[in-house]
């Protein structure tokens, strides 16, 4: 495993990318389409980059089936930007949301909203994340202007098996780390957001989803890089896009399209993530996954090692490295180790990882 291109990347975001589609744009780096300029350094309102942004939108209609009653926005910001969108786009219906938290991300998406509208929590914020309470628990306000969840908490390794009944009230999700890892209903959402920077591309852009009769009543505070309506009317190019963000997106896209679609990345994923759970079931509790098994994620694996023995974890991190396999940490504020299953990781990355997996309990389980 000594070359570049055998490094293999579990990381949380950003994250690997197929390495076809990095080779494609190193070749057209210097020179986008023989113009002797890089398209960074092109115009966004110019030939080439309005074919790109129009072709990722068409990408994305066609990979989800999205509805002609829906717009495809492309924004700044990063999730954290969508978390205030959503909120100073929507709040303003009725003045107050729904929030199901079940970790950090949808945790900080209800701070956010806070400022701007009333804030309920469908459920009491749970001391340790790693579970999603029945849906008949939930304490809905029938006067919600939307009910917001994350589809998966890619801090915790928590994702959602089923899409939450609304009654009607617009349902809002936070798609960051699962978008373009399974099919969707997508008339069930008012709107869905995410980050690119885990399945579909670079860090820099955000794709929106909004359903048409959601856009026109903003906060008069929403400023206009953030005001669904306004960037829909200008089409993704208000101010400078991130042209580059978008350029490598739409290949990755149509990289996922080649590849078999959604259909084949669901079936993948299942794969990857399974086998990675039957190892630790397998380790006779040398790994364990602490979140509960209705709930646990096919993108970001959690786990212990020896019940969360510190100094082993490091030895296991840094054995792994040997191995150029990296980003296996976990997220600062949950510790342990964390691998992360997105598109561009293929099955075989999560072979080797296991096949290392079960080499490190044999040298350092107790028998």
């Amino acid at each position: 495993m000594g070359s570049a291109q055998s490094a293999l990347n579990f990381g949380a975001g950003p994250a690997k990318l197929p390495r076809e589609v990095l080779e494609d744009v190193q070749k057209e780096f210097l020179s986008y389409q023989d113009s002797g300029m890089s398209l960074i350094e092109m115009s966004h309102r110019g030939k080439e980059y309005s074919k790109i942004n129009k072709d990722a939108q068409a990408i994305i209609r066609e990979l989800l089936n999205v509805p002609d009653n829906y717009k495809i926005l492309f924004m700044q910001g990063g999730g954290c930007g969508a978390f205030a969108a959503v909120a100073m786009n929507l709040i303003n219906r009725t003045g107050s949301a729904d929030y199901a938290v079940t970790g950090t991300w949808s945790g900080k998406a209800a701070k956010e909203a806070a400022k701007y509208g009333e804030v309920n929590l469908v459920f009491p914020k749970a001391d340790k994340p790693g579970s999603i309470p029945d849906q008949s628990t939930w304490k809905m306000n029938p006067n919600a202007s939307y009910v917001y969840y994350c589809d998966n908490e890619t801090v915790d390794g928590v994702e959602y098996s089923f899409i939450p009944e609304t009654n009607g009230i617009p349902l809002v999700t936070d798609m960051s780390s699962s978008i373009m890892t399974k099919k969707l209903d997508i008339s069930k959402f008012g709107c869905i957001f995410g980050g690119a920077q885990k399945n579909i591309g670079p860090s820099g852009v955000v794709v929106v989803i909004i359903r048409e009769d959601l856009l026109g009543n903003p906060m008069k505070c929403c400023p206009s890089v953030f005001d669904f309506t306004h960037i829909s009317k200008e089409n993704s190019v208000h101010n400078t896009p991130a042209t580059f963000s978008v350029y490598v997106m739409e290949k990755v896209l149509q990289w996922i399209k080649r590849n078999g679609g959604l259909d084949e990345m669901e079936k993948q994923s299942k794969q990857k993530s399974d086998l990675l759970y039957n190892t630790m079931v397998e380790s006779n509790s040398f790994y364990t996954c602490p979140i509960d098994e209705n709930a646990r994620s096919r993108m970001n694996v959690p786990f212990r090692i020896a019940g969360g023995d510190d100094k082993l974890e490091e030895l296991f991190l840094v054995e792994a490295e040997k191995l150029r396999m990296y980003q296996l940490k976990g997220h600062r504020s949950v510790g342990g180790i964390r691998a992360s299953l997105y598109n561009a990781v293929s099955l075989e990355d999560v072979q080797l990882l296991v096949k290392f997996m079960k080499e490190f309990q044999k040298s350092h389980g107790s028998n």
